[in-house]
């Protein structure tokens, strides 16, 4: 008596399946019989999970939806179970499992990176409204910027379409438009803030006073306004062993105009003295009168003869004088004649000594 229901339920499911999954196939001889079979990694573009992307062999009712897809560019899992239950409950039966315990959903998607968009704001941005390169532009947005994940079928590059920049207060709107391969509109994104332009400067560690000279511990390099430090910021190899012109305080950006080539000389330092010309070297002490770097014209006085000289700077506590040589004379009838290829050129003091013309006989 119990074996005649039990058949009857047998011969409804096996209808049921048929009716599932067995009526795109009825034509199709062996297809018609496939078995459903659950997939135990799913991939999926769509907002929503179907049948079909759960199921291989699911028939006409693999475009049924069964579950909100995960989040763009994430993956979800589900027990095998809940599937199960799930896929039954829309008349989806007989599916082998095949010892699965989940089924893992990952929704693909188009993840432009934070550190791209900022990019692409700042080309679209360069030389607009005053601004320079786009790599010195920094960039402030009015919403934390993050990582924009996008459908997968948003497959076109990121074209900015409207650029807007107001040097006054310094903000900006940019949209860009990205080709939609799903849709005949294209898919746009819009970014706004504010943008100013840096450079690179050399700023001090310490504060500083006038006339000391910079060491390599006292200069770190920042970007900084070029609207704060002007167009002439100096480079840390610029500032490094140049001496202050004036006191300034730690984190201040240095100029160029800040700084001077270091003083070799001091005024009323004792320095060596050089008297050099032709196969002639002879070295004396004086004390400088002047303040001098490298290439300056200074006094010093020799202290013995009490005579002030002038010479050149040319190290540290250092002044040399070029001592001019005479000139070369050759005699002609007319009396003697300075020879043409015989010049003087001097720097500093010029001897006393005057060449005498020999008169001819």
């Amino acid at each position: 008596m119990m074996l005649r229901p039990l058949l009857l339920a047998a011969a409804l499911m096996l209808t049921a399946t048929a009716s599932c999954f067995g009526q795109d196939g009825a034509k199709g001889g062996d297809d018609a019989l496939a078995v459903p079979v659950l997939r135990s990694k799913v991939v999926v573009t769509a907002d929503v999970v179907r049948v079909g992307d759960v199921v291989d062999n699911a028939g006409t009712a693999a475009r049924i939806a069964i579950y909100r897809a995960p989040d763009l560019g994430t993956t979800g899992t589900l027990p095998a179970a809940q599937v199960l239950a799930t896929l039954s409950a829309h008349s989806v039966i007989g599916v082998d499992a095949k010892d699965i315990k989940e089924v893992m959903v990952t929704r693909l998607a188009r993840n432009i990176a934070s550190k791209e968009i900022e990019l692409a704001v700042a080309q679209a941005l360069e030389h607009r409204g005053g601004l320079g390169e786009a790599g010195n532009i920094s960039l402030t947005f009015d919403r934390d910027l993050q990582d924009q994940h996008l459908d997968a079928s948003n497959t076109g590059t990121m074209v900015a379409t409207s650029a807007r920049y107001e040097p006054r207060n310094g903000r900006f709107d940019v949209t860009f438009e990205i080709a939609n391969e799903a849709s005949s509109a294209p898919t746009k994104l819009r970014f706004a803030g504010t943008a100013i332009e840096t450079v690179e400067a050399a700023v001090l560690t310490r504060n500083v006073e006038r006339n000391e000279l910079l060491k390599s511990s006292d200069i770190i390099v920042e970007r900084r306004p070029k609207a704060e430090v002007g167009s002439d910021a100096a480079g840390r190899d610029h500032a490094v062993g140049m001496q202050m012109r004036h006191p300034m305080q730690a984190g201040r950006a240095l100029r160029v105009a800040d700084l001077a080539k270091p003083d070799l000389v001091q005024r009323d330092q004792s320095v060596t003295v050089i008297y050099q010309t032709a196969g002639l070297y002879i070295t004396s002490r004086a004390k400088a009168l002047d303040n001098g770097t490298e290439g300056d014209v200074v006094s010093v006085l020799n202290p013995q003869s009490k005579r002030t000289v002038t010479g050149v700077v040319t190290g540290r506590g250092q002044v040399t004088i070029l001592i001019a040589t005479p000139t070369s004379v050759y005699i002609s009838d007319t009396g003697a004649v300075p020879a043409a290829s015989e010049t003087t050129a001097s720097t500093g003091i010029v001897t006393d000594s005057k060449s005498q013309a020999v008169k001819p006989e």
